[in-house]
């Protein structure tokens, strides 16, 4: 790996407010929630990442499971430098509309108490942090994978080639941080207050939620699942793909992923995708069935724990990181595993 140190902005001490210097600061951390208020495990591996900053944590729930959720992480989880939790129960942040949520927390980080505002590297954080930054006038450092002090942090370049340590010298730090480099909260419970958000103005963009159509499962979810089983190009057609991966996904109570390659081509829905423009994943297993080991696909698994590799392809870049490899016909060699496994 090659590490490089770069100053993203540079503000002098002189420069920054008086209030700012001489309160403590906190950091403000944005959890997102499903509708009936569970908190996603994205979220929960942020408030991990947050404690690592030193620093009070306020954490902000928002929409109409807002109040839920922070029940649910007053009463279910210890999160040991929680001092705070703020609630913004109005609907028109349900959804996380990025219009709507984004004037709130700029309103919030507007407080010269806040040092830090974290979010998860999830669909929402990605969408919100970008605009609370060019609201701010401040750089965002996203993708955190290591935070070293209040100030330094590692983060991927280069389809995670690269890791780029990064030192932040602005008054604020907005940092999106990726889940799975960090452990979820612990369980436990925290006793802490709950206040409720200021109202906001409306947000005079015309934007709103038409829908969703999700794709539902009883498996584990992608993300967040501590086994995963793969596939890839190689297995060639869909009807390949179900009697293979299936099975030997249900004999593990696994997750289902799939390389950009096998989504492309049809063989799984494409919310299955592990990679660089896909999701990114950190199970205990993860076993990849007729992937050769495209370096953008490796991006999105590399930080497993133990990666099993099959393939007819000795040759195969995937063998390079698997720490244990099966060379061979997948039609035959996948289903006698399976058939082990389940006895």
């Amino acid at each position: 790996m090659i590490f490089s140190r770069t100053s993203i902005r540079a503000f002098p001490r002189s420069s920054l407010p008086s209030l700012f210097r001489s309160r403590a600061a906190s950091t403000l951390a944005f959890i997102e929630t499903s509708q009936d208020g569970k908190i996603a495990q994205s979220s929960l591996s942020a408030l991990s990442a947050a404690e690592k900053l030193g620093n009070p944590i306020t954490a902000l729930f928002v929409g109409g499971s807002a109040q839920k959720g922070a029940e649910t992480l007053k009463g279910d989880y210890s999160v040991n430098s929680l001092k705070s939790i703020i609630v913004a129960s109005n609907e028109a942040y349900n959804n996380y509309l990025p219009e709507n949520v984004t004037s709130l927390c700029v309103k919030l980080l507007e407080d010269p108490e806040y040092s830090h505002f974290i979010v998860a590297s999830s669909a929402s954080g990605k969408n919100v942090l970008p605009r609370v930054g060019a609201l701010l006038d401040l750089q965002p450092i996203c993708d955190v994978t290591a935070i070293v002090d209040a100030k330094t942090f590692v983060r991927p370049m280069y389809a995670g080639n690269i890791l780029a340590t990064v030192e932040c010298n602005q008054s604020k730090k907005l940092i999106s941080v990726r889940a799975s480099s960090f452990p979820a909260a612990s369980a436990g419970g925290t006793e802490v207050p709950i206040t409720k958000a200021a109202e906001q103005p409306k947000s005079s963009i015309d934007v709103k939620w038409e829908g969703e159509n999700l794709v539902k499962s009883e498996r584990p979810d992608l993300g967040s699942a501590s086994r995963v089983v793969a596939g890839g190009r190689g297995l060639k057609n869909k009807e390949t793909f179900d009697n293979l991966v299936t099975p030997l996904a249900d004999t593990l109570h696994a997750a289902i992923g799939a390389t950009r390659a096998a989504v492309d081509s049809g063989l799984c829905d494409n919310s299955l995708q592990i990679g660089q423009t896909g999701k990114v994943v950190a199970p205990d297993l993860y076993v990849a069935v007729g992937i050769s080991g495209a370096i953008q696909h490796l991006a999105g698994m590399k930080d497993s724990k133990t990666i099993v590799a099959i393939n007819s392809d000795p040759e195969a870049p995937i063998f390079q990181v698997a720490d244990f490899g099966l060379v061979g016909d997948l039609n035959e060699v996948v289903p006698e595993l399976t058939e082990k496994l389940a006895k």
